[in-house]
């Protein structure tokens, strides 16, 4: 008998992979995880691309129709040669996540150099020119996303301290500075997300609160599994989880998400919300490809709220 239901919550694009080494200007080693955003009907990707040296910088890639993109040369964001930020960024930067915010475009990325992993913050108001602010975390800090408002007239960011692998919130009168950490969601002992959790997508506002979409990574016994999870925070105060579904909304099962540079791994740094309530997640799969898969703001916010046992 015919299936009567689908796997996961996402549906795959019918010609995934969006985007291989093959339609590339360029020699690469390995690419994954598009942050992205959708402006005046452009879809722009941050894609992050190791080239063959082995340092990752973050490329732009542009679509009209979100399914087929041309990527652009030279990068948008590279290790910065100023001296107040090269040293935060000699081995490359990566993972950059897109948030729209006082009319313009606030982009987080990981910086990697002798100091190890750092969030970085820039900004760009039309994705041809990029101005850096300022490193604004602690060393080891990863999977970094803005709020898309102030909540409680301050600046809110999600992000992931190393120890613990928690999803943490921390709050900014200046985007510059930031404290008074509160821990948001924790890994689940017996769960898909049980090794450790971060933030996938930038928040995204809805009816039910703050919709969460996060990666969480479990150990086997021949290596790691990433997946894609769901949760609803409190609109006033993100530190307080409403829902959270207990099945991953995407895993890896095809074969372009199964093997590559990094084996089971399907990553999102970055989703569009459409007009008619639709939403794009742009993912990397193996660290190989960059892929597309689609649902609802509906079918994913019910999923999440009705989801609390496997089936």
């Amino acid at each position: 008998m015919p299936r009567t239901f689908k796997q996961d919550v996402i549906h795959r694009w019918k010609e995934n992979p969006v985007i291989t080494s093959e339609d590339l200007p360029f020699k690469c080693h390995d690419m994954y995880n598009a942050g992205c955003i959708k402006i005046d009907g452009e879809y722009i990707l941050l894609i992050t691309i190791e080239k063959l040296d082995g340092r990752p910088a973050i490329y732009i890639a542009r679509s009209e129709d979100g399914l087929y993109f041309k990527i652009e040369r030279e990068p948008f964001i590279a290790s910065s040669k100023d001296e107040d930020f090269n040293e935060y960024e000699e081995m490359g930067v990566l993972d950059a996540r897109i948030t729209p915010l006082n009319n313009e475009y606030y982009i987080v990325y990981l910086a990697m150099g002798r100091h190890g992993i750092v969030l970085g913050l820039g900004k760009t108001k039309d994705f041809k020119e990029f101005e850096r602010m300022e490193i604004i975390s602690q060393p080891d800090t990863k999977a970094g996303a803005l709020f898309p408002r102030k909540i409680n007239n301050r600046f809110a960011m999600l992000e992931r301290p190393s120890s613990g692998g928690s999803i943490w919130i921390a709050y900014s009168n200046d985007l510059l500075t930031w404290g008074e950490r509160e821990v948001v969601l924790t890994p689940r002992a017996g769960f898909w997300d049980q090794g450790l959790i971060g933030c996938a997508v930038p928040p995204m506002e809805t009816e039910s609160g703050w919709l969460l979409l996060y990666y969480g990574v479990k150990q086997t016994s021949s290596g790691t599994i990433t997946k894609i999870g769901a949760a609803i925070l409190d609109k006033e105060d993100p530190a307080k989880m409403i829902n959270r579904s207990n099945i991953p909304i995407l895993s890896p099962r095809k074969l372009y998400e199964r093997i590559g540079d990094l084996n089971n791994v399907v990553f999102s740094t970055g989703a569009i919300l459409e007009d008619n309530g639709e939403i794009k997640l742009y993912y990397g799969a193996a660290d190989n490809c960059i892929c597309l898969g689609t649902t609802t703001l509906s079918e994913i916010t019910d999923f999440c709220k009705n989801n609390r046992e496997e089936f």
